[in-house]
């Protein structure tokens, strides 16, 4: 079942001589519960990609559909909803409130909108990632591999329908590295949800599902790895 569709999306910066195409004609569509990587070099598009995926930048031109539904025919509230609902987004700076403990990095999107935090489901999330004994630090009394965890956990807390990640593992040493990917991996499986990696590390991208390939903010490269 398609959960994303793209359809020609293009996104330009500046104007006249300084206009800069990030995006040009990027079309694809995403099955539920499938893992895919994107991968290009630096400043290929592909953070901007991920970026009008979350909703999180509006594209010049072109759609995307999120389960049928036009993203960015809803208003500004509705899209900050949809933000907070329907995706959890990763980045490699891990992006934690540093004055919030675990536990509430984790709970804040919940929180954000004014819903009651499922306590099931963050014990789930602290004993999943390994953070129970944690719960009560403040960020900078975490590793990089633990911070990464915690927004790994406050991007799953509200169980959203697909889980982005910017370049996952960016700061994190080879073990940290994979065992980030393997806990996106059995989030991928336990809950469904689908999975979209921009990585430059190719052996993160040969564990997905599909590679993207994108370069001067075009796709040049769509490649099934394995069926889902």
């Amino acid at each position: 079942m398609e959960i994303i569709k793209v359809e020609n999306l293009c996104k330009t910066y500046g104007a006249g001589n300084n206009e800069v195409k990030a995006l040009d004609g990027v079309s694809f569509s995403v099955e539920k519960g499938e893992f895919l990587a994107i991968v290009g070099p630096s400043g290929s598009g592909k953070s901007t990609l991920l970026h009008i995926l979350g909703g999180v930048d509006k594209p010049s031109s072109g759609k995307v559909y999120m389960n049928g539904q036009d993203v960015y025919a809803q208003n500004e509230e509705e899209l900050a909803v949809f933000r907070r609902r329907q995706v959890g987004l990763i980045y490699q700076f891990y992006n934690l409130i540093p004055v919030l403990n675990v536990t509430e990095n984790i709970t804040l999107p919940v929180l954000m909108d004014g819903r009651k935090v499922n306590e099931e489901r963050l014990e789930e999330l602290l004993d999943v990632l390994k953070l129970k004994e944690r719960r009560d630090n403040l960020p900078n009394q975490l590793s990089g591999g633990q911070q990464q965890r915690v927004s790994i956990g406050r991007a799953l807390m509200n169980a959203p329908a697909v889980v982005l990640a910017d370049e996952p593992t960016g700061n994190l040493d080879s073990k940290n590295s994979q065992e980030i990917v393997e806990l996106l991996k059995m989030s991928n499986r336990k809950y469904n949800q689908t999975l979209i990696v921009i990585t430059h590390d190719e052996s993160i991208a040969l564990q997905a599902d599909r590679i993207i390939a994108i370069e001067d903010g075009r796709i040049v490269k769509d490649e099934r790895i394995r069926r889902g």
